[in-house]
């Protein structure tokens, strides 16, 4: 058995400009990657250059044409968004994001490794088919979960987003798919304003969507509860065989975008990445893909990174 955690993060990412007082910057990932540097982690990982997703993989999870509609903004460099803004280089970064993620997934597949991390930007998770926004250009968690079916032979996946934000680009590209089970916790009310307990799928595919909105003031122990009960029970049921984990760490106590709302600790996101391993171990092989996505306090995402990739290496 593969014993190696797999790091994939490449420097081109810090080229994606979103413009000064933006919360998804750069210093995020120089934050972390210098964070687990100096952790005793650091020398126990595998270290996985990216290589860029092509446009027909980002079409396994968006519309016909949504990648030259976004090469075509970043290239004038107009804003996709009021939210989400980008510079010439942005479009190529974002299919090296999209790729790291890709990246990550086929040396599980194939296993070279025994589970693995990409820090990437842009995230990815609020991007829909059609429509980027909320910092998100391609939704890197979608299109990997897609290529895993499609290039791999992997049957059911499950995707795990612990963002502060519900995922709702995630949620719309598998709400009409069994294949995917996509679960989110998230603090509500709070950006986008989707993500409610009514949202299961339809068709086929209720429920394989699975919302857990959080009030203000929730925690370590709220969500760890969440997990036990309501998600570990849900995966169990679905039984899938690849599990993917939107790993936004916005939900940490110090963030500034859900400050004094949610009060995540970085042993609280150590303890939720126990628990998805544990399950995982027993339904999946153990095969677990994780995929940076919010976090804007840089002491925060910093210390929840190295929390989490010391679990994943275990």
């Amino acid at each position: 058995m593969p014993q190696k955690t797999a790091f994939i993060y490449h420097p081109d990412y810090l080229n994606h400009d979103t413009g000064p007082e933006h919360p998804e910057r750069p210093e995020r990932l120089i934050a972390s990657l210098a964070a687990l540097q100096q952790s005793a982690v650091w020398e126990q990982l595998h270290h996985i250059d990216p290589t860029p997703a092509t446009v027909e993989q980002i079409a396994y999870a968006h519309n016909p044409g949504y990648s030259e509609h976004i090469q075509q903004f970043c290239e004038a460099e107009i804003p996709l968004t009021y939210d989400t803004t980008v510079c010439h280089e942005s479009y190529e970064i974002a299919l090296l994001s999209t790729g790291g993620v890709l990246s990550a997934a086929e040396a599980v597949a194939t296993k070279k490794v025994k589970n693995a991390f990409a820090m990437v930007r842009p995230p990815g998770h609020h991007a829909t088919p059609g429509q980027s926004m909320g910092f998100c250009l391609f939704n890197n968690i979608a299109v990997t979960a897609r290529y895993l079916q499609r290039e791999h032979g992997v049957g059911k996946v499950a995707i795990v987003d612990w963002d502060v934000h519900h995922g709702n680009g995630t949620q719309d590209i598998f709400y009409e798919d069994a294949s995917v089970f996509f679960f989110s916790i998230h603090q509500s009310p709070l950006y986008p304003g989707t993500g409610s307990r009514r949202e299961q799928g339809s068709g086929k595919a209720r429920g394989t969507t699975l919302n857990m909105p959080m009030p203000p003031g929730s925690g370590d122990e709220e969500y760890i509860k969440v997990f036990e009960d309501v998600l570990i029970p849900a995966l169990q049921g679905f039984s899938p065989e690849f599990i993917l984990i939107s790993a936004g760490f916005d939900a940490h106590y110090l963030d500034p975008l859900a400050h004094v709302d949610i009060n995540i600790t970085a042993a609280g996101f150590a303890k939720l990445t126990d628990l998805v391993l544990n399950v995982a171990e027993e339904i999946a092989s153990g095969n677990v893909v994780s995929a940076l996505e919010g976090g804007y306090s840089l002491e925060g995402i910093s210390e929840s990174v190295v929390a989490h990739v010391e679990r994943l290496v275990g």
